[in-house]
């Protein structure tokens, strides 16, 4: 059942599309913040979008062939591109030049797939290359270097002369930073320990084929994935033993708590991404006729709430808002889709205590309505009520402590080691805004 049609105000995922912007991309991303999008282009550059102003305030000039992935780092100071062009390059969003300053340009033996930040510390990278390797790059002067993850192999397969390894196709880390997890071509899901380099589990996932991407929901224990079967399959993560001197990992079979796809007509999927909660999971169609996103209630034992329809442009990537109710999706036209979650107008919250009616109905005075109360009491009510710190756009009380994930032995050396050599995305910094003329955006 479509549980819009239950109460239409409890509705807490996106439902229309609000803006569109011609971008002539293929893939985007909101920034921690929600308020600017990356946009990764075919021709090598990418655009910073302003949502309030729905223009591009900055754009990347560096690469010379079609960008495969872009991230920001934790404050949005800096922007993550990877590139067919073998490359990988940072940008600085604090630099008054436009396009903005390179940090680091980091040079591979193959092109890029995929790129992204440690969440705790943007000069540690992690790289994926379409000859499926993937490198962890430490940009520290204490740590500098270049790590290749390797797949430890079974005396088995040793004896038997098999394969060295399969082809690593996606690799991302958990949203703590002390995991790498990596799918490879044959169906498995590696786990690598980011401080010591060293894999620490191996999960199978039965019927999954190759592996196309992984997300995960925002406390870090659940993780979604998405495989050549059409199957998007959700996981709870078991908790990981701290790296020991012996290389000792385990090998364990995932069973999935949730599996999602569209059985009528069996498409396969885009992308995927978890709302900030964890609670819906939002899924991006490879229709090659329409544009279409499936929006999953998880906590509902994960039903179809709603599908998405965007028009004829098909769909190319989908990204969740980290705060709200709202997605970014692009199509294969280039342009980038800003879904959101209308509000209806009720003319009744304009007046405390009172509530629109369809038709006149004979009022009840209750027996304390009108009765007169103590002003001090008011007055004092009042000034709590104001003293009370909320975030205006999240709505939760500032001083509310999230805990994203449990602490288990051999977090502090592993965040102590993250932490190290910290990098300069401090809250503090400002974007210099650069207003593009929309001829120039052509």
């Amino acid at each position: 059942m479509n549980t819009s049609l239950l109460n239409p105000f409890n509705i807490i995922y996106p439902t229309a599309v609000q803006a569109s912007l011609p971008s002539q991309c293929s893939l985007a991303r909101f920034d921690r913040s929600g308020r600017f999008v990356v946009a990764g282009r075919s021709d090598g550059s990418a655009a910073i979008w302003d949502l309030e102003t729905r223009s591009s305030v900055r754009w990347l000039e560096g690469h010379v062939k079609g960008i495969t992935s872009v991230d920001w780092s934790r404050n949005s100071r800096f922007v993550l591109t990877s590139s067919k062009d073998w490359n990988v390059i940072v940008w600085d969003l604090a630099s008054d030049i436009d396009p903005p300053q390179r940090k680091t340009t980091i040079r591979f033996d193959a092109p890029a797939s995929s790129a992204s930040f440690h969440p705790r510390n943007s000069q540690i990278i992690l790289a994926l290359l379409q000859s499926g390797d993937a490198y962890l790059v430490d940009l520290r002067k204490k740590h500098r270097g270049r790590v290749e993850l390797e797949e430890v192999q079974d005396d088995s397969d040793d004896e038997s002369g098999a394969s060295p390894r399969s082809a690593m196709t996606v690799a991302q880390f958990d949203p703590t930073g002390r995991h790498i997890f990596v799918g490879t071509s044959t169906g498995s899901v590696l786990v690598f320990n980011t401080r010591t380099k060293t894999m620490v589990a191996r999960h199978k996932i039965a019927g999954a084929g190759v592996m196309k991407g992984l997300d995960f929901a925002k406390s870090g224990r659940r993780l979604v994935t998405n495989s050549s079967d059409r199957t998007l399959r959700q996981f709870t993560l078991p908790t990981y033993s701290p790296p020991n001197a012996d290389r000792e990992y385990m090998e364990q079979e995932l069973e999935p708590t949730h599996k999602f796809s569209d059985p009528i007509n069996r498409i396969a999927w885009h992308a995927m991404s978890f709302s900030p909660d964890g609670e819906w999971l939002a899924g991006g169609a490879a229709d090659p006729a329409s544009h279409k996103i499936y929006i999953w209630d998880i906590a509902n034992d994960g039903q179809l709430a709603s599908t998405l329809d965007g028009g004829r442009e098909p769909l190319l990537y989908v990204h969740w808002h980290p705060s709200k109710p709202s997605i970014v999706s692009t199509t294969n036209h280039g342009n980038i889709l800003i879904w959101h979650c209308p509000a209806p107008e009720r003319w009744g919250a304009f007046a405390g205590g009172f509530e629109e009616v369809d038709e006149n109905v004979e009022y009840e005075e209750r027996e304390d309505e009108f009765d007169i109360e103590d002003e001090n009491v008011l007055a004092e009510r009042k000034m709590k009520q104001e003293e009370e710190e909320v975030d205006v756009l999240t709505g939760k009380d500032a001083e509310e402590e999230v805990v994203d994930h449990p602490r288990v032995n051999g977090d502090e050396d592993d965040f102590a080691w993250a932490d190290d050599e910290p990098d300069e995305d401090t809250r503090e910094w400002k974007m210099k805004i650069m207003m593009e003329d929309e001829s120039d955006m052509i």
